[in-house]
């Protein structure tokens, strides 16, 4: 990945693969990205449900955790129990602040009993880094790999036949969230890990900076013949929101607590005495005063990030809109919000402030995708 004066956004090694293809490209959390290509947000949603589509997720942050132990230092770090990986074995995550405030929501990946990858969001990985450091830099060596590391993402319901002809790895026994160091793929030396953000099933390429341009080619030659295309930030928002995945920034901040965000399932207490531990303890005991909802438009109208959020039985202001789309799959305009935990049942009615024009929603539960 390219240094680039301060004012000027980082590009990835597939920066011009993407300008090749004719993206229309933007400065996305001081990184310059594709947005969507010629094809539209549209078809690339529908690639992606229906056959493959192909993210650009170099811009991701990669950190490695070695020594004896390693594995001490992610728990700390980490609300998950670490114990319970093996060799190969991946989890989400999140890492929290003394006060409980989500950090960042992480991936972590065990390669042996000494040598975890944890993987953060790209805008987040000095402040990751920094955190990771203070709190645990002296029990093992913590190194930042993101600007030696390139990433793609291969997801669709075809993702696996398309992927099979490029690696001898063994694919059809990959479970998910699981992932195989040391394979090659088109002749390149990768991982591969069977996790994403789409709500399809899918692999994510790990691979040296040099390589990413040559495979990333190799990828979109390989899906092109079932429809496969390359996708932008655009669909990966729509994707992502039709499976109620949450992107830090928006649904997930420093002053959001797992709990509220509807991520209590990654907190695991007797996991051992991580940072923020305390915090969530003594808010699981009072009680949640807010919660993170999904909900539904009954009327015409779209949410967007930021869109007030009102209580149709007082008319009071109760929230803001975190995010909202229209979800082509699931042919409804859908959004996220943090409201009051009483209002954050299903089935509940809230009202969504469309610039000026206050729009019935319905509180649903669970994702509003799911194949």
């Amino acid at each position: 990945m390219n240094a680039s004066p301060a004012t000027e956004p980082r590009t990835t090694p597939l920066c011009q693969a993407h300008r090749r293809l004719g993206a229309k490209m933007i400065d996305f959390g001081g990184w310059l990205m594709p947005v969507n290509y010629p094809a539209g947000i549209l078809e690339e949603h529908k690639a992606t449900r229906t056959a493959v589509g192909m993210f650009d997720v170099c811009h991701m942050g990669e950190v490695h955790f070695r020594g004896a132990r390693a594995a001490e230092a992610v728990q700390r770090l980490v609300t998950n129990q670490v114990s319970k990986l093996y060799d190969g074995r991946a989890m989400y995550t999140v890492a929290c602040n003394p006060k409980g405030g989500i950090v960042d929501d992480l991936i972590v990946y065990r390669v042996k009993p000494d040598h975890f990858l944890i993987v953060v969001n790209a805008a987040n990985i000095a402040k990751d880094y920094g955190h990771f450091v203070q709190q645990v830099g002296s029990w093992c060596e913590i190194r930042n790999a993101s600007d030696e590391t390139g990433l793609i993402s291969f997801q669709g319901p075809k993702a696996q036949a398309c992927l099979a002809p490029l690696t001898r790895a063994p694919l059809a026994t990959l479970k998910p969230f699981h992932f195989l160091p040391d394979v090659e793929v088109a002749g390149r030396p990768a991982w591969i890990a069977r996790t994403g953000y789409t709500g399809e099933d899918g692999f994510e390429i790990f691979c040296a900076v040099p390589d990413a341009e040559p495979l990333w080619q190799a990828l979109l030659d390989a899906c092109a013949g079932v429809g496969g295309k390359p996708v932008g930030l655009g669909a990966r928002d729509t994707l992502r929101l039709e499976a109620r995945l949450s992107l830090y920034g928006n649904d997930l901040n420093d002053e959001t607590t797992p709990l509220e965000a509807g991520l209590g399932w990654v907190v695991k207490f007797d996991a051992g005495d991580f940072i923020g531990r305390e915090a969530l303890l003594r808010q699981r005991e009072t009680g949640l005063r807010r919660k993170l909802a999904g909900f539904v438009m009954l009327g015409r109208g779209i949410a967007r990030h930021g869109y007030p959020i009102h209580d149709p039985s007082m008319g009071a202001k109760v929230g803001d809109v975190t995010s909202g789309t229209v979800g082509p799959t699931v042919g409804k305009n859908i959004g996220l919000g943090y409201v009051p935990a009483t209002l954050a049942r299903a089935g509940a009615r809230l009202l969504i402030d469309c610039r000026g024009k206050q729009t019935e929603a319905e509180v649903v539960e669970g994702p509003f995708y799911r194949r």
